[in-house]
């Protein structure tokens, strides 16, 4: 009946409760990780993304991708209108929605860990918390990094363009005549083109990427809470 209230609050000349703090930071980066996962392979399945290549290594890399980090495209993209660069260029691009989801669950559940540390938190405590949480955010996506490579194969037969016309050529409209040098050349190409598509995360960007990211989201947190029992 009596117990206090400032369990697991560092006080003067006490360290942080590393137990609390190791396990506060486990739940926060695995919710997190776990929603941007999610979200990112359920965008990918309703694109239908996953007839072409694994579910698990492509949501990998979207998340490596929503979290700050950077994926390489490799193979023949020529067929398809790109050149490496404008691909590498495109694949840089993060997935707001997938980083919005990992910022939010991240941010509120540091906070709740904060909340239920006691009626303060002491200095210590607060750069304890905020160390642990980024570092295991980074090696978790350093395991992101080594899982992201796949093959996506893309068969522009299957995609619906022999049934567009001037997919073969020439396109005869009563009234205009040939119009098939007016539509898109690539139109053509894209018929018959068959190409296999790789993609790595690049592992040394993703982690800059990935504490640049994870560190900035709890600042905005901490800086935002009103509620926290942060030290002066």
């Amino acid at each position: 009946m009596s117990a206090s209230t400032n369990v697991g609050t560092s006080g003067p000349g006490t360290g942080p409760p590393w137990g609390d703090v190791l396990l506060s930071a486990v739940v926060s980066v695995s919710w997190a990780l776990i929603g941007m996962a999610g979200t990112a392979a359920l965008g990918l399945h309703l694109l239908g993304a996953d007839a072409t290549a694994s579910l698990g290594p492509m949501s990998a890399a979207v998340v490596a991708l929503g979290a700050g980090g950077s994926v390489t495209p490799s193979g023949d993209v020529s067929a398809f209108g790109l050149s490496s660069a404008q691909a590498a260029t495109a694949i840089d691009i993060a997935p707001l929605g997938v980083g919005l989801v990992g910022a939010l669950l991240l941010a509120w559940l540091f906070l709740r860990s904060l909340r239920s540390a006691g009626e303060v938190v002491a200095p210590s405590e607060l750069l304890a918390r905020v160390g642990t949480v980024t570092a295991l955010f980074v090696a978790m996506l350093g395991g992101l990094s080594w899982a992201g490579h796949d093959v996506v194969t893309i068969d522009g037969g299957e995609l619906g363009l022999d049934d567009v016309p001037g997919g073969g050529g020439s396109v005869e409209v009563p009234g205009l005549g040939d119009i098939g040098g007016l539509l898109p050349d690539r139109i053509g190409d894209l018929v018959g083109a068959k190409a296999a598509v790789g993609f790595t995360v690049d592992t040394a960007p993703t982690l800059l990427g990935g504490l640049v990211w994870c560190a900035g989201v709890l600042l905005i947190a901490l800086l935002a809470s009103r509620r926290t029992p942060l030290p002066r």
